[in-house]
C-alpha cells in the first residue's frame, strides 16, 4: 500500500490539493493499492477555509491539523517543522510527502520529510519569478533543491529545473491542477449577493484583487493605483474584494467613488463566478492569472515579474509592472478591444491529478 501525505496550508493550496485527492480516491476504487492522509498545517486560518471552502470544492475535513498558524516567516516555519516532525515520529511514515505550490507549508514539510528519510514530490515545482524580495520565491528554490519528483505545468519551469540540474527523469511535466478545480466546479460557479445588489450584467464591469505589498503597503502609491483604475474603467463598476486590513487602508486615505465596490472576500465559486463573467481583471495573484488564460477573460497585472510566463506568452494575462501610470495605455487597449484572445496552454485540461497519480503508482508501486 502506497501511502502519501497531502500537505497544504492556505487556501490555494487546497484548491490545488483538491483534484489529487478525487484521483487517489478513484484510484483506490479501481483497486490500486494507494492511499492519504490530508495534513492542514494551519498556516492560514479563516472562516472562508473551514466550512464553506470545504463544502465548495469537496474537500474533507483535514486527517491533521498542525496548528501552526501566526507569527513571523521563521516562527512560522518553525512551528510547521516541529509539528510534523512529531507526526512523523510518533506514528508511521507515510511513503512520501507531496506539497503544492510556494508557500511556507511547502517548504517547512518539505526539509522536515527529507530529514526523516521520507521522498518528497512537488507539484508546481520549477516556477520562478527571479524575485528574491518575495518569500514564496525562496520556498520555491529550497523546496526544488531537494525534492525526489518534480510535477511542472509549463516547459519553461522544465527548462528551470534542467538549468539548476535536475535530470529529466525526475521531471514530469503534468499540468497545472489549479485547472482541474476550475474546470471541474465551473458548471457550479454560483452569483454572489453583490451582482444583483448592484446591478452588475456580463462583460460590463472589472474585477480588482490587489494583496501584495509592493502595492497595498504604501499609502501614496496605493492611493494612485485605485485613482489611476477608476479614471481610466471606462464608466464600468469595479468590483474589489478586500481584505481587511486593506480596506481599513483604503478608508484611512479617503478612496471611495460610486463606482467602486469593496465587498468582503468571496467564496470560490462565487469569485470564480464574478471574473468569468467580467470585462477585465485587475490583480497582483498569481493564480488568478492562470484562471483568466483558461476563461479567456483579458487580465492585468500589477507586478514586475512572474513566476506564470505561460499566461503572458498564450494566455489573457499583460504584465503591467507597479507603476500607476502602466494603468491608462493598459485600460485603452482593452476599450479599443485590442486585447489579445491568448489560448490554453498544453495540459492543462482538467486531467492533471490523474496523471500525477498514474506517475506516483508506477515509481513507489
Amino acid at each position: 500500500m502506497i501511502s502519501i501525505d497531502l500537505i497544504a496550508g492556505a487556501r490555494p493550496n487546497f484548491m490545488k490539493i483538491s483534484p489529487i485527492i478525487d484521483a487517489i480516491t478513484a484510484a483506490a476504487g479501481e483497486g490500486k493499492a494507494i492511499t492519504f492522509r490530508l495534513i492542514h498545517t494551519g498556516q492560514h486560518y479563516d472562516k472562508n477555509m473551514s466550512g464553506s471552502f470545504f463544502e465548495q470544492l469537496g474537500i474533507p475535513e483535514p486527517d491533521v491539523n498542525l496548528g501552526a498558524g501566526g507569527g513571523t516567516q521563521a516562527e512560522q516555519t518553525a512551528a510547521i517543522m516541529i509539528g510534523y516532525e512529531k507526526l512523523l515520529m510518533e506514528g508511521e511514515k507515510p511513503d512520501l510527502c507531496l506539497v503544492v505550490g510556494d508557500v511556507t507549508s511547502t517548504m517547512a514539510c518539505t526539509i522536515t520529510a527529507q530529514k526523516l528519510h521520507v521522498k518528497v514530490a512537488h507539484v508546481e515545482a520549477g516556477i520562478r519569478s527571479g524575485d528574491w524580495s518575495m518569500p514564496e520565491e525562496i520556498n520555491r528554490m529550497v523546496t526544488d533543491s531537494i525534492t525526489n519528483f518534480f510535477f511542472t505545468t509549463s516547459e519553461v519551469a522544465n527548462e528551470s529545473l534542467r538549468k539548476s540540474g535536475v535530470e529529466d527523469e525526475r521531471i514530469f511535466y503534468v499540468g497545472n491542477t489549479m485547472i482541474d478545480t476550475l474546470l471541474k466546479h465551473r458548471p457550479r460557479f454560483q452569483k454572489p449577493e453583490v451582482w444583483d445588489k448592484i446591478g452588475l450584467e456580463k462583460g460590463k464591469y472589472i474585477v480588482m484583487t490587489l494583496h501584495r505589498p509592493a502595492n497595498v503597503d504604501q499609502e501614496e502609491k496605493l492611493k494612485e493605483l485605485i485613482q489611476e483604475i477608476i479614471d481610466h474603467s471606462g464608466g464600468l463598476p469595479l468590483v474589489f474584494p478586500v481584505h481587511p486590513r486593506t480596506k481599513k487602508m483604503l478608508q484611512n486615505l479617503g478612496i471611495s467613488h460610486e463606482r467602486l465596490h469593496m465587498i468582503d472576500p468571496l467564496g470560490y465559486l462565487e469569485f470564480n463566478y464574478l471574473v468569468e463573467s467580467a470585462k477585465a481583471v485587475v490583480t497582483d495573484s498569481g493564480g488568478i492569472t492562470e484562471e483568466t488564460t483558461v476563461m479567456g477573460i483579458p487580465c492585468m497585472t500589477l507586478r514586475d515579474n512572474t513566476e506564470r510566463p505561460e499566461t503572458i506568452t498564450e494566455g489573457t494575462n499583460e504584465l503591467l509592472g507597479t507603476d500607476p501610470q502602466a494603468i491608462k495605455p493598459a485600460m485603452e487597449k482593452l476599450f479599443s478591444d485590442n486585447w489579445k484572445t491568448g489560448k490554453v496552454p498544453y495540459l492543462w485540461d482538467g486531467k492533471t491529478a490523474k496523471r500525477i497519480v498514474e506517475v506516483l503508482l508506477q515509481k513507489l508501486g
